[in-house]
């Protein structure tokens, strides 16, 4: 695990995919910390001297996530002159679980995480999203062998072999899944099943292998892997989902106990803070030009549809 107590370092993202039309939409868990979570346990969590302990939905490659996170880590500790560790976890119902038994403080969730992390645990805060997070999207990618080319009518993917990302991701199935819904098709009904690849890198490297025709990822992930030269050929851009809220960053209440009432605020405050001018390197990371507050109202729609999908009870 790593523990952090460093100097401080230092929008929207645009696209020419097609915004599916409303029109148009008509017609288990493993558990890994990179050291010995063993001997911590819960009594960790009750540990007033116990640091505040940072952690992720795995959501793409670990060596990204480490960076992504051992940079947040130093800068935060520096900002708010805490002792912050970051944990990674192996997959998304692990970041749930460790945050309800408080051996996660504060995590990085997707809105559908974010909510049944919240649900399970009294007391748990929203503290921040990104400005990119209250107009998110998803974008579903094809092989090009299957000569589609960009669209918003969702309909030609009911008959190809598809894959989401994580069975709880927001933007690589909730949202998706609602949206081909919407357009008339079976989100469960693709030949042989969905797919669920359990990360959005993994969704793009299926895709371009040829394991799968289709498939859904978040549109950050997609816009920098693309900038980036990493995204195959043979993977295009089908169409882009209307807007949605999404990621978030969620306080535990033991978190709160330990290190004094006023830990919501300081965190607001800090992540809200955060400016291009004098902490690029975060923002970046982060795909983001600022952080703004944010509320459990934000997740209702995410938490309804999560309800009728069998996700959340």
């Amino acid at each position: 695990m790593s523990t952090a107590r460093a100097a401080r370092s230092g929008g929207p993202v645009q696209s020419s995919i097609p915004l599916l039309s409303r029109r148009a939409l008509l017609a288990g868990t493993g558990v890994a910390l990179a050291a010995a979570l063993a001997g911590c346990g819960s009594s960790a969590a009750e540990d007033p001297a116990a640091p505040l302990r940072i952690g992720a939905i795995p959501d793409q490659d670990p060596e990204v996530l480490q960076r992504l996170y051992g940079t947040l880590a130093g800068s935060l500790a520096a900002g708010l002159d805490l002792e912050v560790e970051y944990r990674p976890v192996t997959d998304y119902a692990a970041a749930v679980s460790l945050f309800r038994t408080g051996d996660l403080d504060l995590v990085w969730f997707g809105g559908l995480t974010g909510v049944q992390a919240r649900l399970q645990t009294p007391g748990a805060v929203p503290i921040a999203q990104r400005d990119i997070d209250e107009d998110f999207h998803s974008v579903f990618v094809v092989n090009t062998a299957t000569g589609l080319a960009p669209s918003d009518d969702l309909r030609p993917l009911a008959g190809l072999r598809f894959t989401y990302g994580s069975e709880t991701s927001t933007s690589g199935r909730l949202m998706p899944a609602f949206f081909l819904g919407e357009a008339g098709i079976d989100p469960q009904g693709f030949p042989g099943g969905p797919g669920f690849s359990g990360s959005h890198d993994a969704t793009l490297a299926l895709v371009a292998s040829g394991t799968y025709q289709a498939g859904v990822l978040n549109e950050q992930v997609w816009t920098s892997r693309s900038e980036a030269g990493d995204v195959d050929p043979a993977v295009v851009a089908y169409a882009r989902t209307p807007a949605y809220h999404d990621y978030h960053w969620l306080l535990g209440p033991r978190a709160v106990e330990r290190l004094g009432a006023d830990l919501p605020r300081r965190l607001t405050d800090w992540f809200t803070g955060l400016s291009p001018e004098d902490d690029a390197e975060v923002l970046e990371l982060f795909g983001a030009q600022a952080f703004l507050p944010t509320e459990a109202a934000n997740y209702a729609q995410i938490e309804r549809i999560g309800r009728d999908l069998g996700l959340i009870r």
